[in-house]
């Protein structure tokens, strides 16, 4: 059994890529979150904190925008 835990934050809305704009995860990565390995959840957490970043850099331009 896996100690990693999910990075679900109870905010779950999917943008129009399947990402969860709440934890990052896409859809395919949620469905198989509770049955995975620990190498499969540490390479999501992975992509959910490159993700993350991107969505986080974006907001900064689009406020410089403004």
């Amino acid at each position: 059994m896996s100690n990693l835990a999910s990075p679900c934050v109870r905010n779950c809305c999917l943008n129009k890529e399947d990402i969860c704009i709440g934890c990052f995860r896409s859809l395919t990565e949620i469905m198989q979150w509770g049955k995975a390995d620990d190498h499969f959840k540490l390479q999501v957490l992975s992509s959910v904190k490159q993700r993350k970043k991107e969505h986080q850099e974006s907001r900064v331009i689009q406020q410089k925008r403004r």
